[in-house]
């Protein structure tokens, strides 16, 4: 969430920024700033009242203590009061409400766009598809694979529970598990604190992050309690820090955590989306960084290349993608998408979404610094998968498979305890 004050003094910019999403609420930006401008007035106006209240007050105090011949003086100055009593309280009444109306709109501002997001086209920044397979004339899809090999049920999902969730079997949930070890223990090498996390949260926290309103209606809510499951591992993850001002040199804060994933938007099925492409309840592994304003970047950059290592460690063909503007998240000022290469499927699958927040998630976790001059500044958070696990087992089986066996990557050999699936 933007502050008033940054909208007013950047507003030209700020519209460029909103046209390039194709956000098509622009007026939102006026209603806004007309809006600020009415809450000042009518604080100019209370801050005034409370002065008189104040200067009553201690004239009160000087009758009763010091000037008893003024003591008629006291019931002139209690009928003032409550006059501008009853005249703040309807003020306080005003102020509420705008300030109110005035939070509502700018919660349906999204980010502003880095400078280097293009409106509408994807740019690809890095390719990788220069990696040796087996050679089949046919590869089979992960679906047709897991048949052969008892890998995963579809059916059995669908029959606990409905369509768009998985059971996982023998090598393959072993599988699954070892790429879970193996993302945390290349995250912790990197610095990157460990987390066990509820998978649960509360509105505040899903409102902090950004996730509501923009993605209520996505989440499963559990109406009993009041709580939402969450969509992603970031939610929890950066919650842990609401409300925290750290100095500039504890920074940055860098935090990773598995976690299974919720998502209602599954999408169809049949044809255009099978298998483990889309799902309602996934695992994934995620990074968050929290730094400076002028660090930021820099933490992009290395979040970046550590989820590329992991992805070339796993010896997978893929690209980075910088987002355009109308495909950003609601709370992403910049976002690189990593997807990696089906070659049974023939397509590109994301895997993994690195983004630079700024200080659009701050603002409303209230998550702030004390820079080298002790001045007070909200801090810039990023967050990215490293990685999410459906899609990334549906290519590694898929680009790895023979016509007898399916070969483990060899950096998994010694989480897994096999070298190949038969």
């Amino acid at each position: 969430m933007f502050q008033t004050s940054f909208i007013k003094k950047n507003k030209k910019k700020f519209l460029l920024g909103l046209e390039k999403r194709n956000f098509d609420k622009v007026f939102l930006v006026d209603k806004i700033l007309l809006l600020d401008e009415k809450r000042k007035k009518i604080q100019t106006s209370l801050n005034k009242i409370l002065e008189k209240e104040n200067i009553f007050s201690n004239r009160i105090g000087e009758i009763l203590n010091y000037d008893s011949e003024n003591k008629s003086e006291i019931d002139i100055l209690k009928k003032r009061s409550f006059s501008l009593k009853k005249d703040k309280n309807i003020l306080n009444d005003k102020l509420k409400k705008i300030t109110k109306d005035l939070e509502n709109n700018l919660d349906q501002i999204p980010n502003i766009p880095d400078d280097k997001v293009k409106k509408k086209s994807n740019d690809i920044i890095f390719l990788q598809d220069k990696i040796c397979f087996p050679i089949l004339e046919k590869p089979l899809p992960h679906w047709e694979l897991s048949k052969k090999f008892k890998l995963f049920d579809l059916s059995l999902g669908t029959k606990i529970c409905g369509s768009g969730f998985s059971v996982y079997m023998g090598k393959c949930a072993k599988l699954q598990r070892s790429l879970i070890q193996y993302f945390l223990d290349q995250n912790i090498k990197a610095s990157y604190e460990e987390y066990v996390l509820p998978y649960l949260i509360n509105e505040n926290s899903g409102y902090a992050t950004g996730q509501i309103p923009d993605k209520e209606n996505q989440m499963y809510f559990l109406e009993k309690e009041n709580f939402y499951l969450i969509p992603t591992g970031e939610i929890p993850l950066m919650n842990c820090y609401r409300n925290k001002t750290f100095t500039y040199t504890n920074l940055p804060v860098k935090a990773t955590t598995y976690t299974s994933c919720f998502r209602r938007e599954a999408g169809s099925y049949g044809t255009k989306v099978r298998g483990l492409n889309r799902l309602h309840q996934f695992d994934k592994v995620e990074i968050i960084q929290i730094t400076t304003s002028e660090n930021s970047s820099h933490s992009l950059e290395e979040m970046i290349s550590h989820v590329k290592n992991i992805i070339q460690s796993l010896n997978l063909p893929f690209r980075i993608i910088c987002v355009s503007g109308e495909d950003l998240g609601f709370s992403s000022a910049i976002t690189y998408d990593f997807e990696v290469y089906s070659i049974a499927q023939k397509k590109w699958l994301e895997v993994s979404s690195v983004s630079n927040c700024t200080n659009f998630q701050s603002n409303r976790l209230k998550i702030r610094y004390k820079n080298i001059h002790g001045e007070i500044k909200l801090c810039h958070t990023l967050n990215g998968s490293a990685l999410a696990l459906p899609r990334i087992i549906a290519v590694l089986l898929e680009n790895n498979q023979t016509k007898t066996h399916i070969n483990i990557p060899k950096v998994l050999i010694s989480y897994t305890g096999f070298d190949k699936i038969k």
